[in-house]
Formats: structure tokens, C-alpha cells, sequence
């Protein structure tokens, strides 16, 4: 599917698939819950998702002759701090705005964590006190034309790297990898399960599953408390992914299939239920997730089951995209586990 499209590795080859045993004791073993460790997919500042889309975005920032990657997130953004990691690894210069996305307030919020991790890397970052939003950004187009005014030559890349012609291709990649990981392993995967906001990793993933049939089994759990924005920017992402690598069957409407009861109170902002679900992932199998994103997945998880939602003995692949570091920024909630 991809055979045509360029990519520039950054990753350590296929991540890990790892069986949460514990996790799934818990719930009795009525379904088989397996991890697909994106969180630990590169040695580029803690790896991650947006790793994985940058490996197709990279070639395109090289051809074009550009000096400077420039995008834009919230101030414990994950995919800002990959850019960096990217840029550094690349010879690039990297701009980064970074918004005042989500309403916490903590003394070391914009101070540890993945805005930390981007200064380490040299990152010019720039606090802009806008709240959240997943369109393109005002903020992100003024920074986009200040590095031209100061004689750079920059390289756009939009909030998740999600609104990009070829921001979709990552995952699209993916959803080849874990059906080759299936074969080795001997399972097949009913359900896959990712959180959702800017949409480009759940696109990719309705696109490149669908090659089996299985769009509609990938679940997106919401993180972004705007959903109708979401789920429309997921299905364009998909649509128009689906074009660019000459996918024959139609993405329609249906295909996206996006859970709402788990991004409350907003964005950013951890439930009692979300801080749960850290706390029962950490405390059975080590494996950490954060407050903004891999914690509200596994939330949304947790509760599926609990609902009944899977048929007994389904084998569910539980997408762990990163976002780690960004637990940090949180003292004040985990100070105490």
C-alpha cells in the first residue's frame, strides 16, 4: 500500500507487542488484552506516535529545502517534543508554539515534562495563551511567516501532524505491521483500541485495517471534548489518505467509530476515573500512561469491558501511543502514586 511513498526510519523497526496478562486476569480473562508499545518505538526522546508519522513526513521537509521544522501544541504537548527530537536527529532548526491548551494550573506545568525535553533539544519555543482547539492555527501560520522574515526556510507541520497530505501514512503502516505481527504470534486481533483528538493516527488506521475489513473495529476513544470536530477530522484525514495511496474501497461515515463518554471534565483535564485506570495499568503491569491521552484510552477500555461491550474471548490490541512524560506536569494529582 506503500510501496511508492518515501520514508525516513526513525523507529526501532516494529514495536513491541506485549500480552497484559495482569490486566486481564483482573477481568477474569473474559477478553485477551495485548499492548502495542508505541511508547517505546524510537530512542528519539521517548519515541511515540508522532514518531511514526514523521518517518513519511521527514522526506518531504528534506526535498523541500527547508532549515526549519515549525508546529504547534499545547505546552505538554507530545508531538512537539517529538518534532524536536526529529529535528535534532535531522540537522534541523525547530520553532515550536506552544498554547495554553488545557485550564490546569501547577506550579511546574510549563516547566518539566515534554516542553523540558524540547528546550534540552534546542527548541525555539514560544507560550502563546490561546485555549484548545484541533484546526489550524492563527498562532502556528504568524510563526510559519516570522521564520521566513528572519531569513529561515520553514517547514509547516500542523498540531499532531494530523492535517498533512501525508500525515495519515504512518498508520497506515501500522495497521501492515501488526498484521504481520499476527502471523507471528498466531492470534488475530478483534478490536483495536486508540485514542483519538487531531485524528490522523485513527485515520491511518481505518484506512490501512480496512485492506481486511477491520475499520470499524478499530475504537477510538476521545480525548478532545469536541467530538463532532474530531470525528469529521478523522474521517477527512481517512478519505483523503485513502485517495493519495489509491485505496479502492470508499471511507464512508460509518467507518469511523469514536467513543465520547470518557473525555470529560475537558481536555487535558483527568476524571477521578481516567486517574483510576493510570493507577490499575501502573500498579498490575508497570506500564504508565498519562492524564491527557493513554489514560483516557485505557479509561474508556476498562469500562467497554466492564460493559460487556467485547464478546468473551475477544483479543483486543490496546494501542499505547506515548505521551508519558507529560505525567510530570501533573505533580500535584500523583505526587502520592
Amino acid at each position: 500500500m506503500l510501496e511508492s511513498f518515501e520514508r525516513y526510519p526513525l523507529t526501532f523497526g516494529p514495536s513491541a507487542i506485549e500480552k497484559l496478562t495482569n490486566l486481564s486476569g483482573y477481568f477474569d480473562n473474559k477478553v485477551n488484552i495485548y499492548a502495542k508499545r508505541e511508547d517505546c518505538n524510537s530512542g528519539l526522546a521517548c519515541g511515540g506516535n508522532k514518531i511514526r508519522k514523521l518517518e513519511y513526513i521527514v522526506p518531504d521537509a528534506i526535498a523541500s529545502g527547508a532549515d526549519t521544522l515549525v508546529s504547534i501544541g499545547g505546552i505538554q504537548s507530545n508531538h512537539t517534543r517529538q518534532v524536536a527530537a526529529v529535528a535534532a536527529k535531522i540537522g534541523m532548526k525547530c520553532h515550536l508554539v506552544q498554547e495554553s491548551w488545557v485550564p490546569y494550573e501547577d506550579l511546574v506545568y510549563d516547566k518539566v515534562g515534554n516542553i523540558m525535553m524540547s528546550r534540552l533539544m534546542n527548541a525555539d519555543i514560544e507560550l502563546v495563551d490561546e485555549g484548545f482547539d484541533i484546526g489550524i492555527r492563527e498562532s502556528w501560520k504568524k510563526a510559519v511567516n516570522e521564520v521566513k522574515k528572519n531569513g529561515g526556510k520553514p517547514y509547516p507541520i500542523p498540531a499532531g501532524a494530523s492535517v498533512h497530505k501525508y500525515g495519515g501514512l504512518g498508520y497506515v503502516r501500522f495497521a501492515e505491521e501488526v498484521r504481520q505481527q499476527e502471523k507471528e504470534m498466531r492470534v488475530k486481533f478483534d478490536y483495536i483500541i486508540v485514542c483519538t483528538v487531531t485524528g490522523s493516527t485513527h485515520a491511518g488506521m481505518i484506512v490501512g485495517f480496512s485492506k481486511d475489513n477491520r475499520q470499524r473495529n478499530v475504537i477510538g476513544i476521545d480525548a478532545s471534548f469536541t467530538p463532532e470536530k474530531t470525528k469529521h477530522q478523522v474521517l477527512k484525514i481517512a478519505q483523503d489518505t485513502a485517495k493519495l495511496i489509491n485505496v479502492e474501497q470508499s471511507i464512508d461515515p460509518s467507518d469511523v467509530v469514536l467513543m465520547e463518554d470518557y473525555a470529560y471534565p475537558e481536555y487535558g483535564i483527568p476524571s477521578d476515573e481516567t486517574n483510576d485506570a493510570i493507577r490499575l495499568c501502573a500498579s498490575l503491569e508497570g506500564m504508565i500512561t498519562d492524564p491527557v491521552y493513554e489514560g483516557k484510552s485505557m479509561q474508556g477500555l476498562i469500562d467497554l469491558i466492564d460493559k460487556n461491550y467485547f464478546p468473551k474471548g475477544s483479543n483486543i490490541l490496546y494501542a499505547h501511543l506515548g505521551g508519558v512524560p507529560a505525567i510530570n506536569g501533573y505533580h500535584q494529582i500523583y505526587e502520592k502514586g
